[in-house]
């Protein structure tokens, strides 16, 4: 019997702790036959859901069966094409060697001969990109490119009409190049606009357009004005556009593969003005200064102390009859003035109207002497300045750009070759000017040695 009631408690217990499990509206069991009852119910219920969740599942491996099934069979018939596609690639192969063989074979001296010609064809291509020619004949890059590339796929041939179109574009370079011809194209300005206008080629050399030589891009292919003109050459320019015939001057200029190379240096090379007083900066602008100073007072006493020599040259001949307008003539005054005095006095008296005439034969000369001095050690410092601020530049940015480095080291010379030709005349001038008042010097002594020399030997005949 107590082993009857445990069991039944134990029953009792199990079957509300399953009660509680499952969800029927939360019913409650009014005994044990009514609790009984919902456990089977539940029971039922978990065994239909799993039966449908296991035909779910087997539906689902069933679906991906099937799809590994066909992704096998795909892989299969690709397999079997990458196969025949890798034979048709060898056979292929194989028939291209047996062909370009037999093209080889037919081909013969042939061979050689499309090898010059492909040489013919890189060489007048790169040719005819920068030619003047092409700005009047274009297109005919744009045909030599197509012809390269034909001329290096091993599985094309050129044409005879792009032969024969070759060796027509040879002759007409060949032609044109010795003609000067003219024609209407669009030319840029230098403000950026474009129109069209009369411009004449001169061979391969230069073209010419309103007196004004033009540049031809060969990137662009197009014709545009230079900005920065040869002055003395665009008179002639001008003339051989309007003459109708005959011989007519003009400037050319054929250096260079295609000609203009040393027009283009020549007009991108910095002025005088550019490259003495800009890029000698303060201490050039300094020198130039100075330079000019120093020529002024060269000519002002060159031309006085030329003035004064013709005066004293006069003097020289009419000595009896002294005139102020000269040193010699202010001098002799002096022996004039008192005929009767003694020779120590005499010989004072003149030394002294010679003291008082020689510094304005001599005013200037220190002055020119010092600038002849100093104008070199002035352009040394400009260059010793300049060349720091080299040196502080490739500290800066290295030296990837050799131009920068030759330019600033350029500039900073500059200075250098201002004090020196502000030396070397002013130092010439020196030496005239010197020489000049030395020999005005010189006569006033002669003069005066010589009205002693007679006063002492008067009076010794006298004794």
């Amino acid at each position: 019997m107590k082993l009857a009631k445990i069991f039944t408690t134990i029953f009792t217990t199990t079957l509300l702790c399953l009660s509680a499990s499952v969800s029927f509206g939360q019913q409650q069991a009014a005994n044990l036959t009514d609790l009984l009852d919902l456990v089977e119910q539940a029971r039922l219920s978990e065994t239909e859901e799993h039966r449908q969740r296991q035909a779910t599942f087997q539906s689902n491996v069933n679906q991906r069966q099937a799809l590994l099934n066909e992704m096998v069979e795909r892989r299969e018939t690709e397999e079997r094409i990458s196969v025949d596609l890798e034979n048709t690639y060898n056979n292929n192969e194989i028939i291209k060697a047996q062909r370009f063989e037999t093209l080889q074979e037919r081909l013969g001296d042939l061979d050689e001969l499309f090898g010059t010609v492909a040489g013919v064809v890189g060489d007048t291509r790169s040719q005819f990109e920068g030619s003047l020619i092409s700005a009047q004949f274009p297109g005919r890059g744009d045909f030599l490119t197509d012809l390269a590339g034909i001329m290096g796929d091993e599985s094309q041939l050129p044409s005879i009409e792009q032969l024969e179109r070759l060796w027509f574009y040879l002759l007409q370079e060949m032609t044109e190049s010795a003609n000067v011809t003219k024609f209407n194209t669009s030319v840029a300005q230098p403000d950026g606009t474009q129109g069209q206008q009369e411009v004449v080629r001169i061979g391969s050399y230069n073209i010419v357009s309103d007196g004004q030589y033009v540049e031809y891009d060969a990137n662009t292919k197009r014709l545009s004005i230079l900005p920065s003109q040869p002055a003395r050459y665009t008179d002639t320019a001008a003339n051989i556009q309007s003459a109708a015939g005959g011989f007519t001057m003009v400037g050319i200029d054929p250096t260079g593969a295609v000609g203009g190379s040393y027009l283009a240096a020549l007009i991108s090379s910095p002025s005088f003005q550019e490259r003495y007083w800009e890029q000698g900066r303060t201490i050039g602008q300094i020198i130039i200064f100075v330079g000019l100073f120093a020529a002024l007072l060269a000519v002002e006493r060159m031309i006085t102390l030329s003035i004064v020599s013709a005066k004293v040259k006069r003097q020289l001949k009419n000595s009896d009859r002294p005139n102020k307008n000269n040193p010699l003539g202010r001098v002799l005054m002096v022996y004039q003035a008192d005929a009767n005095m003694d020779i120590e006095t005499l010989e004072l008296k003149l030394g002294e109207a010679i003291l008082l005439e020689t510094p304005p034969l001599e005013r200037f000369l220190t002055l020119l002497k010092i600038i002849a001095t100093v104008a070199p050690l002035g352009g040394l410092l400009g260059t010793v300045t300049g060349m720091i601020t080299v040196f502080q530049a490739i500290t800066l940015f290295g030296t990837g750009d050799p131009q920068i480095m030759a330019g600033g080291i350029s500039g900073a010379l500059v200075t250098t070759v201002l004090g020196i030709v502000v030396a070397i005349p002013t130092i010439v001038f020196h030496t005239i000017v010197k020489s000049r008042s030395d020999g005005v010097i010189q006569i006033l002594e002669e003069q005066a040695t010589g009205i002693i020399a007679r006063r002492s030997e008067a009076r010794s005949s006298a004794a």
